[in-house]
Order: C-alpha cells, then structure tokens, then sequence
C-alpha cells in the first residue's frame, strides 16, 4: 500500500468509533399510585423488536405483583435495582394468564419489561397490553 492509503485507512479506523455509537437504552416510564392505592393499571403497546419499561421505587420486603393482559404474545420480566434488561438476570417473568408474585430483595428502584418473543417480533407483529402492578 502506498503511504497515502494507509493515512487513508488509519484516518477511517480511528473515525469508526465517532460513527459506531451504541443506540440509547430505551426510557422507562415511571409508575405513580393513586393516593391511597397498592397498585397502578397502565395501557401501551409496541410493535417487532421493541419493548415497553416501567419503574417503580419500591423497598426491600415488600411483595410485588404484575399480571399482563391483552395480545398473547404479551410477556414481562421485572428486574431489581441496578439490573438493566438485556445485561442482568430477571428477578421474575411472567406473560398473559401467568401473573409473577415476589418479595423485594432490595430498596430502589424496579424495571419492568414488556417485551414479545423473538419470533413474533421479527414479524413485526404489534402488541397490545395492560399491565398491573401493584406493591404491599
């Protein structure tokens, strides 16, 4: 190579991490009781590879409940404080007719996930939910 395609190639490497940012995890959207209520009722949807987050703050020993309804292809996981779908072990899951109960190992701050199989979501198929979450 001569030395001009080589300062060619070695500008391009060292430009590829400007242009190879990873892609921004997606928000998770707070969950507020009612006052004076254990549990909150939300409405989404989503559609392919894409998923729905929620968080709630809740604290070490109390029980957490979530059931999901709507499309079958409708599933959850719930991850504890400082657990990120994608990079950690859920702490429950759960999907349409099998609703996830549970003892909270910590105080902070809980992620749900609502997400559909891969199979579907290469489809692009889209899903519609209602989630319930509640906390005692």
């Amino acid at each position: 190579m001569t030395a001009l395609r080589l300062l060619a190639l070695a500008t391009l490497v060292a430009a590829a991490p400007l242009y190879a940012q990873p892609a921004a995890a997606p928000t998770a959207t707070p969950i507020h009781f009612a006052k004076g209520a254990s549990s909150a009722t939300l409405k989404g949807r989503f559609t392919g590879r894409d998923d729905a987050r929620y968080a709630l703050v809740a604290k070490a020993g109390q029980t957490m409940t979530v059931s999901i309804a709507g499309s079958s292809n409708a599933n959850f996981n719930v991850f504890a404080p400082g657990k990120q779908p994608g990079s950690a072990e859920a702490l429950g899951q759960g999907s349409v007719g099998m609703p996830w109960r549970g003892a909270l190992p910590a105080s902070g701050c809980y992620t749900v996930q609502v997400y559909q199989m891969r199979a579907s979501g290469r489809r692009g198929e889209t899903v519609p939910f209602t989630l319930t979450v509640g906390v005692r």
